[in-house]
């Protein structure tokens, strides 16, 4: 009898603020939900800058976002949302959030990460880099016995199976969301502070990008990702 893949049940959805795998691949999140996956969000930054309404104070702005993500998780099947309150704008890829990354994966032990690709080409905003960069270098660490050992009194070394980057410039594997790319649409739709009333705008350039994305592939929609196996 062939040696049978290991089921993969457990992901772990990184970005740097809320709405980021809502723009970046919530369709396929919705999918693997209803498919039995668990997803749990780690979100770097409240979003705390995110917006230009000079009467909101940043603690407000974070307090309104961090609910609007957590509506937005519960359309999609997402398990948990935690969010690390590292400050919006100016996230780097510090020791301290590789150390924090790497002991929630320790802790939650995903099969899965799906993160930003922070070698997009162009890709301007700083956090979305330092996300990306800080995600895959925790899922480095967090299988070493000797990279932050005082954590291992409590968790054991973990392996992640596979790592998806989305927002890429090389995708190696396209996601079939034909079924789900109206989650991802409502899930959107949750972000009232980001999408001002645009939902409409953003929904058809959501579907028209899913379809070109998709129909090389033999799908109506479709997200793209550079796909790792470790």
């Amino acid at each position: 009898m062939e040696n049978q893949e290991p089921e993969l049940k457990t992901v772990m959805v990184i970005g740097a603020h809320p709405d980021d795998p809502e723009f970046g691949c919530a369709a396929t999140i919705a999918k693997w939900a209803a498919q039995g996956r668990m997803i749990d969000y780690v979100l770097l930054t409240s979003g705390d800058k995110g917006s230009h309404d000079p009467s909101l104070r940043p603690g407000q702005v974070a307090a309104m976002r961090e609910s609007e993500q957590r509506a937005a998780a519960q359309e999609l099947g997402v398990r948990s949302v935690l969010f690390l309150h590292y400050p919006d704008g100016m996230l780097e890829n510090t020791m301290d959030l590789r150390r924090a990354l790497a002991n929630l994966i320790r802790q939650m032990k995903p099969d899965i990460v799906l993160a930003i690709d922070p070698w997009r080409r162009y890709q301007l905003h700083p956090d979305h880099r330092a996300a990306g960069e800080a995600a895959l270098d925790a899922v480095w660490a967090a299988r070493e016995w000797y990279i932050f050992p005082e954590q291992l009194v409590e968790h054991e070394p973990w392996r992640v199976r596979e790592i998806y980057l989305y927002w890429t410039d090389n995708p190696d594997h396209w996601e079939d969301v034909g079924e789900s790319i109206d989650r991802r649409i409502a899930a959107l739709k949750r972000h009232n502070s980001q999408i001002n009333g645009r939902i409409e705008q953003i929904a058809e350039r959501i579907r028209k990008a899913a379809h070109e994305v998709g129909e090389p592939h033999g799908h109506e929609y479709a997200e793209s990702f550079h796909r790792i196996k470790l």
